[in-house]
């Protein structure tokens, strides 16, 4: 049964004081990808990014990498950025692109102690490892900032950096996602699609995320039914295709400039090299249908429909790691920016989620 909700107002009252602007944002672009650097002089013009917060480093295109590889070409290449430019405390966000490897493998290495990763989320470690703290490979680090909806994001109390990636299909995505960026409005409906008789602990956050946002915002979905060709959308959270019910790629929403989209799934930030266009979800079992190796909706299908941010996954990451709903969107609907609404819902950091979209993207007052 569709719902929505009457007023059960319980979003928290945090003021996020003075806005973070592009001083606080180091642009990572990969000189080896002529996209990669456009993407990176378009987000920089667009969001007035010094030209000494622009990393230009030397790694290759494509989107899987070793260990050594990433220690070597990334890590190091972006901590002499921060260094030589006195940038380790002002910056706050991290901001890598396409062309910027996506994740590193380690072939062998499966389940909750694996070493393979995505390189954005190993990133948001770097501000300690310049301080000499070491880190396992194997699993994940707990995340200081989860949960710490009152707390500013602001050293020396966080020692990481909150890393958002500019990806899409193409350069026309990603354009549109920071454009979209720059209007956001706090307006719109969050809709929260549950997957029936399953997996009570997702359905028990997509609830509360519903119970903790404004009278007439919200649309819950509880029953087998799957909600497509909605409108209005500023936010949205389900299973994507580990929703048995949900046979269709693309939901054909209406998104709103500042959209955000979550989603427990295992490998939707997989790749973000564009499909067939005939491709469609489908079932483990059938390896015929898989894309990228997997049957998986795909993050950059919304971008690409006209999401402004969304979360995703490399790898496997289990359910008790992914974005938690009720907390992201309270606090976007709240003041936080889209990096700070990420990564205050993420328990754990140097493990498998991305998240995509331009980190200042802040909604305005509701209206």
């Amino acid at each position: 049964m569709r719902l929505l909700l009457p007023s059960l107002l319980l979003v928290c009252a945090w003021s996020p004081g003075s806005a973070q602007t592009g001083e606080n944002v180091l642009v990572v672009v990969n000189r080896n990808s002529p996209l990669s650097r456009r993407i990176g002089e378009y987000y920089s013009g667009r969001r007035a990014i010094p030209q000494e917060n622009v990393c230009s480093i030397d790694a290759p295109s494509g989107e899987e990498i070793s260990w050594q590889v990433h220690e070597t070409k990334i890590e190091a290449a972006i901590a002499s950025c921060l260094k030589n430019q006195n940038l380790e405390d002002q910056i706050l966000y991290l901001v890598t692109t396409i062309g910027v490897p996506l994740k590193i493998a380690v072939p062998g290495s499966t389940g909750p102690g694996t070493e393979a990763g995505a390189v954005d989320s190993e990133l948001t470690l770097l501000y300690g490892k310049m301080r000499g703290v070491k880190y396992r490979q194997a699993g994940f680090v707990p995340n200081p900032f989860f949960r710490r909806l009152h707390r500013p994001f602001r050293r020396p109390e966080f020692p990481i950096y909150l890393v958002t990636r500019l990806a899409g299909y193409d350069f026309e995505d990603v354009r549109g996602l920071i454009d979209r960026s720059l209007v956001a409005a706090n307006r719109g409906k969050f809709v929260f699609d549950l997957k029936k008789n399953h997996d009570q602990q997702g359905n028990t956050w997509l609830r509360r995320a519903a119970r903790l946002l404004p009278a007439g915002r919200v649309v819950i979905e509880e029953s087998e039914q799957v909600l497509y060709e909605q409108r209005d959308v500023i936010g949205y959270a389900g299973w994507g295709s580990n929703d048995p019910d949900r046979k269709q790629r693309r939901l054909g929403f209406q998104w709103l400039p500042g959209a955000l989209v979550t989603e427990f799934v295992s490998t939707n930030g997989r790749t973000f090299q564009r499909p067939p266009e005939n491709w469609n979800i489908g079932a483990w079992k059938d390896r015929a249908n898989w894309f990228a190796g997997s049957p998986q909706t795909m993050t950059a299908d919304y971008i690409e429909e006209g999401a402004t941010g969304a979360s995703g996954h490399a790898y496997e990451p289990y359910l008790s790691t992914t974005p938690r709903p009720d907390y992201l969107f309270p606090a976007y609907f709240s003041g936080r920016n889209l990096a700070e609404s990420y990564y205050v819902s993420m328990g754990a950091l140097g493990w498998q989620t991305i998240v995509v979209g331009d980190p200042l993207c802040r909604l305005e007052k509701p209206r």
